[in-house]
C-alpha cells in the first residue's frame, strides 16, 4: 500500500471507475438479491486488471446467525482457491453474531433505522488489486433464505479497471478466519521462587494461531474475538509474531493482549479509533471482562513484513493458562501463490456460544421468516392483497425479534410461539427445525 495514501485523492491517474451492485435491472426499485438456502451468489465477476476499493452490504432485520452462517469468498487472477474466506459478519468485524457499530479507517459498521443495532451498513475500505480478473461470492450455507424478515441483501462493490497490470510490488489481498473452541490450557514450566504468574512460555508452541502464511508479503490487520467463559481478566496473553520460520523468541513479542489493540490496562469499556479498537466488551452479568470481547488492529503505517513466511499468534492467558473461545480474521497482502487455508468448519461448528434458549428462538424466527418471505414476495413484489391476520404475525414476530437483541430469549420464544399459533389457526403450517 502507498505510504502516502492520504495524498491519493489529489493524484490524477488513468483508469475507469465502476460498480457491481444489486441494482434492479428492470429499472424498478427492487435493488436487492435473494440468496436461497445452500446457494452461492456471484456478486462480482471482473475481467482484466483493476482494484476493488470499497465493499458495502446491508440487510433488513437480519437473522443474527446470518453473520456466521454465510461465507464471503474472493478470488484473484483466475485462481482456483479463494484468497479470502471468512464468515460474512466476521469479515466486517462483527463478533460472534453480536453487532457493535463503529468506524475505523478500514472497516465500519454504520447505523440504519430501528432500535438497538438491528439494521446496519457494513463497509470495507481495504484495497484489493488484481491483474487478471476478480470474483466475489457470498455463500448461504444455512437452511433458510439469507437476509432476515425480507430475505434480501443489498450490496455495492466499488472498483476501478486499468489498461495495464498493477505494479509488481502490489500484493494480493487475503483474509482468513480461524477458531479454537475452547483453547487448551498448557502445561508450562514454572519460574523458581516466583509468586504471581509463575509459569513461563519459552516456545509459543501452544499459542492461539491467528495466521500461518507462506510467501512474501505483509500483515495488514487482525480482528480478534475472545468469548471469555472462564471469567476474570483474560488478556495477559502476549502476541508473538514469527517471521520466516524463526524460532522463539520471535521478531515481534508483545506484553499483553490489550497493547496489541491500543488499549489502556484491562479495558472494560468499548472504544473505536482509526487503527485500533475494542468494539465489543460484554461484561456479561455485570462481571468485568466476562463473555464476548472483540478487538481490531490495522497495520497501516507499520505493516509486519515477511519474506518467506509468517506465523501470527497470541497467548490465551499468560503462558496459555486459560480455556476460552478464540476466533479471528487475519488480513494480509502477499505475492501468489498462497498456502492452502485450513478447512472452514461446518455451519454449526462456526456458531457462537449462546444459551439454548437463544437457538430455540432463532429456529422459530427462521421458520416464521420463511413463511413471511413467501407472503411478502406475493404481496410486495406481486401486488396481491395480504390477509388481515398476517399483520398479527408480523407484529408478534417483530416483538420477539427485539427481545433477541435485549437477550430476553424466553420472551422472544413466547412471542414467536404466539406468531406460529396465528399461522396455524389460519390453516398454515410452520416447520420449525431442531435448533
Amino acid at each position: 500500500m502507498n505510504p502516502f495514501f492520504f495524498h491519493h485523492p489529489a493524484q490524477i491517474r488513468p483508469g475507469r471507475s465502476r460498480r457491481a451492485s444489486s441494482w434492479d435491472r428492470t429499472g424498478g426499485n427492487d435493488d436487492c438479491w435473494r440468496i436461497d438456502p445452500g446457494k452461492t451468489a456471484i456478486l462480482a465477476e471482473i475481467d482484466g486488471p483493476g482494484s476493488i476499493n470499497h465493499i458495502y452490504f446491508t440487510t433488513i432485520d437480519p437473522n443474527l446467525l446470518d453473520y456466521r452462517d454465510a461465507v464471503l469468498r474472493m478470488y484473484w487472477d483466475g485462481e482456483e482457491t479463494p484468497s479470502v474466506e471468512a464468515p460474512w459478519g466476521d469479515f466486517f468485524c462483527i463478533s460472534n453474531c453480536t453487532v457493535r457499530r463503529f468506524q475505523s479507517l478500514m472497516m465500519a459498521v454504520n447505523p440504519g433505522a430501528g432500535p438497538h443495532t438491528i439494521n446496519n451498513g457494513l463497509n470495507c475500505y481495504l484495497p484489493m488489486p488484481f491483474a487478471g480478473g476478480a470474483r466475489i461470492e457470498l455463500a448461504n450455507q444455512s437452511n433458510r433464505v439469507f437476509g432476515g424478515t425480507l430475505g434480501r441483501v443489498w450490496f455495492h462493490i466499488d472498483y476501478e479497471t486499468f489498461d495495464s497490470r498493477p505494479p509488481d510490488d502490489y500484493g494480493r489481498f487475503h483474509a482468513q478466519w480461524r477458531r479454537k473452541n475452547l483453547t487448551t490450557p498448557a502445561q508450562a514450566p514454572s519460574i523458581p521462587n516466583r509468586g504471581a504468574f509463575p509459569a513461563a512460555n519459552l516456545t509459543g508452541a501452544d499459542n492461539y494461531v491467528i495466521l500461518e502464511a507462506a510467501g512474501e508479503g505483509h500483515l495488514a490487520g487482525v480482528f480478534l474475538q475472545v468469548d471469555n467463559v472462564h471469567g476474570g481478566w483474560y488478556g495477559e496473553g502476549d502476541d508473538m509474531i514469527f517471521i520466516d520460520g524463526e524460532r522463539w523468541p520471535p521478531s515481534l513479542h508483545g506484553t499483553g493482549t490489550e497493547e496489541i489493540f491500543g488499549g489502556g490496562a484491562c479495558p472494560d469499556k468499548e472504544y473505536a479509533g482509526p487503527y485500533t479498537g475494542f468494539v465489543l466488551i460484554e461484561n456479561e452479568g455485570g462481571e468485568a471482562f466476562k463473555g464476548k470481547n472483540a478487538m481490531y488492529r490495522w497495520y497501516v503505517h507499520d505493516p509486519v513484513r515477511f519474506g518467506k513466511s509468517i506465523r501470527v499468534t497470541v497467548e490465551h492467558g499468560h503462558a496459555n493458562d486459560l480455556a476460552n473461545d478464540y476466533s479471528s480474521v487475519a488480513y494480509w497482502y502477499q505475492r501468489e501463490p498462497h498456502a492452502p487455508f485450513p478447512a472452514l468448519p461446518p455451519v454449526r461448528a462456526r456458531r457462537p456460544l449462546m444459551p439454548q434458549t437463544f437457538y430455540v428462538a432463532q429456529a422459530k424466527f427462521a421458520a416464521l421468516t420463511t413463511r413471511l418471505i413467501d407472503y411478502q414476495d406475493r404481496f410486495v413484489f406481486n401486488k396481491e392483497e395480504p390477509p388481515v391476520w398476517l399483520e398479527g404475525v408480523k407484529r408478534l414476530t417483530g416483538e420477539g425479534y427485539l427481545f433477541l437483541y435485549t437477550k430476553e430469549y424466553d420472551k422472544a420464544n413466547e412471542r414467536f410461539a404466539e406468531a406460529i399459533g396465528v399461522f396455524q389457526a389460519n390453516g398454515q403450517d410452520v416447520a420449525v427445525e431442531e435448533p
